[in-house]
């Protein structure tokens, strides 16, 4: 079986995500498909019909987490030291051509979510920050031609 290497606080926030399906969601769907069933000819009944379609998406979704969940080999950041960059770090970098400065946490591939600096470790950044030490430059492939960045801080909490 595949192991998912994930921290603490992103297999907490799927194992809620499941808990809400099983808890909230599921129950509702039911509910619903039965309202939409007493309303008479199901050929016909879009109700029914969405309702079927989102209990559908919901199985499968409660499926894919199942399997996660019960598959995450949790790592946790704050075991870790040094300067070289690994899993669960937290990496401070400037982007050498607009010296804009981000922090990113790599984390697992079902945790990740750029907008709140979860980067993938399967993304091509953390692959290329993986092993480099404070100081290290970085050339990552983009959209708009390659895109250096130097490592300023790799911290482990």
């Amino acid at each position: 079986m595949q192991k998912f290497p994930m921290t603490g606080p992103g297999l907490e926030r799927l194992e809620d995500e499941l808990r809400k399906l099983k808890s909230e969601e599921r129950p509702a769907i039911i509910r619903a498909i039965a309202e939409a069933r007493s309303h008479g000819d199901l050929s016909e009944n879009a109700e029914y019909h969405a309702a079927r379609e989102r209990q559908s998406f919901t199985e499968g979704r409660i499926q894919e987490l199942e399997e996660i969940v019960s598959s995450a080999e949790v790592i946790d950041p704050a075991a870790l030291s040094g300067d070289q960059v690994k899993f669960g770090a937290r990496v401070k970098l400037v982007d050498e051509e607009t010296d804009k400065e981000a922090t990113y946490q790599i984390v697992g591939v079902y945790e990740a979510d750029i907008k709140q600096g979860l980067l993938s470790i399967s993304s091509p950044l953390a692959k290329s920050l993986i092993g480099k030490s404070i100081g290290d430059t970085v050339s990552v492939p983009a959209p708009g031609g390659d895109r250096t960045y130097e490592i300023l801080e790799v911290i482990y909490r």
